[in-house]
């Protein structure tokens, strides 16, 4: 699958890290209010939506451009190619792509061990994002 893609810049990569940084921190938040098991799709759904953020962000940063498209998973195919960790940031984003049609539109509460893993590997994503940018 071809990856559709629009240029980008520094500054628009630093508005998607500060965005999915965001996500990241509500999506912890939510995580450990332990209150009502929905509460798990919300912080996966969270981390999804940082993880994507931080792809893009690190798509922008190391190959002038980013993902368009309404498969995510398109994304995966940059993320590969930006980094010489590229193939272990895009398996993170595959998993955290794995992870959303559960989370957003599921009728079956996502387990607390897939919120984590979904809220590390968004995490890790963000982590190398902010690497790179500061570079």
């Amino acid at each position: 699958m071809a990856s559709r893609t629009a240029a980008s810049n520094r500054q628009e990569a630093l508005v998607r890290l500060k965005t999915g940084a965001a996500y990241l921190d509500v999506a912890e938040l939510v995580l450990n209010d332990r209150q009502r098991d929905e509460f798990f799709n919300v912080a996966g759904a969270l981390a999804v939506l940082a993880g994507i953020a931080a792809s893009d962000a690190l798509c922008a940063i190391r190959l002038g451009k980013r993902h368009r498209g309404d498969d995510h998973r398109g994304a995966t195919q940059l993320l590969e190619s930006a980094t010489p960790d590229g193939r272990d940031l895009a398996n993170r984003l595959r998993r955290l792509l794995d992870l959303k049609d559960e989370a957003h539109y599921g009728v079956v509460v996502v387990s607390s061990q897939k919120a984590r893993s979904a809220v590390r590997n968004a995490r890790h994503l963000l982590r190398r994002a902010t690497e790179e940018l500061e570079r």
